[in-house]
């Protein structure tokens, strides 16, 4: 499809016009069409599916109604919004024969939780449901369906993207919908997108060009001010998990390249979609990608496969591996910024948010080093993302290294006043406050936005990656999984951080905690699977060892674990 506008041409003329009294509304919905062509997009016997905090997401053979019926959805959720709605076809980190979609709502944020619930009952309708099912949101949500509606669709590299995102424009021309189809994007663009457009531009050009040109017009600006013009500091390896963000950095490098020099690895010339490379598997496993040679003390990062996630690393000098991951990417992040408010005299509210996975120093580094206060979320995008709107300027990043900053409307109002009216030394403070907030994606966590976000940084303050690296020291920790027969006897408050119910398994961590120094355990019923998370740090990886493998026994005795005890050693 050639990225242009879209209007249905598959709705013959001779089917059927139903209209269907609902209360005082008509509602218009070409249900014979609907019929017809949900047909061709069958729904496999049996197949269930859940829409989860990522979207859909499973093997690619199983989502052609998936797709079709996203499409669908994604136009009564712009009817009810009056806004742009956007469909993301991508399966992030997953391997390559896995692919998935998502929507993204008005303000590039996530699907709300009820139509989370929507497109569950919508994916897994059988086919003579289907009719039924569309009328019963229309009805529950009051679509107005004489509204117009228009929907954009991005998608990533995967070799079934392509034919699935075809399938989500049958399903958004099929109820009439106008659409726009972007081809590839990363997952963070297409929400970037779906935010300029209903914010009339004022956020920014909803074309890739645009987006080039907004973060790097930022990025060249901020890195003309820092002091230190030595080479060392601005080169960047780069492994872009044989996904689409190969291709967008690509694309956008001559916009930047006066501030940073890149060099691509894992550019999807040759190798499988995450296969032994991007942020995820170098995060699980704790070493380099493959394909990616690293000298000492070099600086390098990867993308994961849709690039919304960024973690960095580098050997030291005795060739050791050193992961930065989410908190400290956060760090820097927060730090600077107090930094420059301070340096403007302003005195807005900073926060932090994490979750429960956070290690231990970074959030007493922030809060005792740095003053700035931490709040804790449950597991989840979405979780952290709402928890950062409610401050002047909230910074989230989960361990895993997908993580943006979110600045208030008053706020952003306040530094560009700031910029044109205050003098010298503050003047310049604000000017790089007003150029960091156009260098965030404040729709979502974004790699490639991130990764210009942190490079500037280390220019401007002309620190090293070790330098950053030693700005604390990470406890060590162990995560272990234990396998339960139902992982819903276990549940949780304050942010995951405590267990309520089975009766007397948080007594019996807090007992096992008082044994180590700086330790602390939690655990919490995993999201997909029936297993329960344990993690458990201390201020020894021997310790944090012996913690994690208590409380797992604690959890196998206490909530009803299955197959073999869990075991000491790792």
């Amino acid at each position: 499809m050639g990225g242009e506008w879209g209007q249905s041409d598959i709705c013959p003329e001779s089917a059927q016009e139903w209209t269907i009294q609902v209360g005082q509304d008509h509602l218009d919905m070409d249900l014979g069409a609907i019929t017809k062509y949900s047909a061709l997009h069958a729904k496999p016997n049996g197949l269930i599916l859940q829409y989860g905090t990522a979207g859909f997401r499973t093997k690619a053979e199983h989502l052609d109604h998936v797709m079709f019926r996203m499409g669908l959805l994604a136009v009564l959720r712009s009817k009810q919004t009056k806004s742009t709605i956007g469909v993301m076809v991508t399966a992030s980190h997953n391997p390559e024969e896995d692919n998935g979609v998502k929507l993204v709502d008005p303000l590039g944020e996530m699907l709300a939780p009820s139509w989370e619930e929507h497109a569950t009952c919508l994916a897994n309708a059988e086919e003579q449901d289907m009719q039924r099912v569309l009328i019963d949101i229309s009805e529950k949500e009051a679509v107005n369906l004489q509204q117009d509606a228009f929907v954009v669709i991005g998608r990533d590299t995967r070799p079934s993207s392509e034919k699935l995102s075809q399938s989500v424009i049958d399903g958004v021309t099929v109820v009439g919908g106008q659409f726009h189809d972007y081809g590839l994007l990363t997952t963070p663009q297409l929400h970037y997108m779906v935010y300029c457009r209903n914010t009339g531009g004022r956020y920014g050009k909803a074309t890739v060009e645009g987006y080039y040109q907004k973060l790097s017009k930022a990025f060249v600006e901020l890195t003309k001010q820092a002091s230190c013009s030595g080479d060392e500091y601005r080169s960047l390896k780069v492994d872009c998990a044989n996904g689409i963000g190969a291709l967008k950095l690509k694309e956008m490098e001559h916009y930047f390249s006066q501030g940073l020099s890149v060099q691509l690895f894992n550019d999807g010339s040759k190798g499988k979609l995450n296969h032994l490379c991007g942020a995820d598997f170098v995060k699980s496993h704790q070493k380099p990608p493959q394909g990616m040679e690293i000298k000492s003390n070099e600086r390098c990062c990867s993308f994961d496969g849709d690039a919304d996630r960024i973690v960095y690393y580098y050997h030291d000098a005795d060739g050791h591996f050193h992961l930065i991951d989410g908190d400290k990417i956060a760090t820097l992040i927060s730090s600077f910024l107090k930094e420059l408010l301070v340096e403007i005299g302003e005195s807005l509210n900073i926060g932090v948010v994490q979750t429960a996975y956070a290690n231990g120093s970074s959030t007493r580094y922030l809060e005792e080093v740095m003053k700035v206060p931490v709040y804790c979320t449950k597991t989840g995008v979405k979780h952290l993302h709402h928890k950062a709107q409610e401050f002047d300027i909230g910074v989230y990043f989960e361990a895993n290294g997908h993580g943006t900053a979110l600045f208030s409307t008053a706020v952003e109002m306040k530094i560009k006043q700031s910029a044109e009216q205050l003098e010298d030394k503050k003047r310049k403070a604000a000017k790089m406050l007003e150029n960091i907030i156009d260098l965030f994606n404040q729709a979502a966590g974004d790699a490639i936005s991130d990764m210009l976000v942190i490079e500037a940084i280390l220019a401007l303050k002309g620190l090293t990656v070790q330098q950053w690296d030693a700005l604390y020291t990470d406890l060590p920790n162990r995560q272990l999984k234990v396998q339960v027969a139902d992982r819903r006897v276990i549940s949780t408050t304050n942010a995951e951080r405590q267990a309520v119910t089975p009766p007397g398994l948080q007594e019996a961590i807090n007992d096992l905690v008082k044994k180590y120094k700086l330790s602390r355990a939690f655990v919490r019923p995993s999201g997909t699977e029936d297993v329960v998370r344990v993690y458990a740090e201390a201020d020894s990886q021997e310790s944090a060892d012996h913690l994690a493998h208590e409380v797992s026994l604690a959890v196998f005795q206490l909530a009803g674990g299955i197959g073999e005890r869990p075991q000491p050693g790792f």
